[in-house]
């Protein structure tokens, strides 16, 4: 029987030593940086996020998200604090936000409340220091997915000037008949108005799709149809493969400093699209 291309733990065979080194670096980030921890954006079970300063004294500091994956139905913000290394790093405050999980909720929930996160960052932009007009998201698999809900296409602009999603999931329909039939149950109506590449986005959103080299295939095709997708909605979309990653290398190394997936991050909130940081391109369909 072939192996599940969308169960991680069949195609990564140090998982769980990747997951550990991702928690204790988590562990260290927030001991290291300065931080405000369990802001709550909403009222709802789960509604909240840790928020990390930059050692700058500017007033007018660029804000970004980032989106914790696990497949909807794992993991929190807490574990993924290593992430606003690289996001301070870059001089910008780093949001890490946290969401209720499946089967307990469902989609429809998830998206709302990622939704409600950025609405509370550009709110209290002053409480953060923060400009909202400099505000970018990143996620990583299932965090991806969820991040590309900020940039919709509306009559208002979606206010999210670049996103970096990484390792993502932009078509829900194959996940009913793979493992996650079992764990989450997506019904059609949820992959019906849940699946990004059915959505219409902001044109102004410069979007980043970033994937593993050592992905399985679902993952490089679906980065490769999203990407031509965005494009064709009028959005400057790039693709890119990270030589040598896996699904959990790249997120982990998403923290690493001068790894090429960090680089590529810091790049993306510093506006400085014309390094490749030893990406590959990925390339476009025939």
């Amino acid at each position: 029987m072939a192996a599940d291309p969308f169960r991680i733990r069949d195609h990564v065979s140090d998982f769980d030593e990747i997951v550990g080194d991702i928690r204790a670096r988590s562990l260290a980030t927030r001991r290291a940086v300065a931080m405000e921890a369990n802001i709550a954006y909403g009222t709802g079970p789960g509604e909240t996020l840790d928020i990390f300063f930059p050692n700058s004294a500017r007033s007018d500091k660029p804000i970004h998200m980032f989106i914790h994956g696990g497949y909807w139905r794992m993991f929190s913000k807490e574990e993924y604090s290593c992430v606003a290394e690289t996001v301070t790093g870059a001089g910008a405050v780093a949001a890490i936000v946290d969401y209720s999980l499946m089967p307990s909720a469902r989609m429809d929930v998830l998206v709302g409340q990622v939704l409600k996160a950025k609405a509370f960052l550009l709110a209290h932009a002053d409480r953060f220091g923060v400009a909202p007009k400099q505000f970018s998201v990143s996620g990583h698999s299932a965090g991806a997915h969820l991040a590309t809900f900020l940039f919709h296409r509306s009559l208002a602009p979606s206010g999210v000037v670049a996103a970096f999603l990484l390792g993502g999931l932009y078509d829900l329909e194959p996940l009913q008949t793979s493992f996650l039939r079992d764990e989450i149950a997506l019904s059609d109506e949820e992959v019906r108005r849940f699946t990004p590449m059915r959505h219409q986005h902001d044109p102004a959103t410069r979007v980043t799709i970033v994937t593993g080299e050592l992905e399985t295939d679902p993952f490089k095709l679906q980065a490769n149809a999203f990407r031509d997708i965005l494009a064709a909605q009028g959005l400057a979309a790039r693709a890119s493969l990270i030589a040598g990653g896996d699904h959990m290398s790249t997120v982990r190394d998403l923290a690493v400093v001068g790894t090429p997936v960090a680089a590529a991050l810091h790049a993306l909130i510093a506006n400085d699209a014309s390094e490749s940081h030893g990406e590959m391109p990925l390339p476009r369909r025939p």
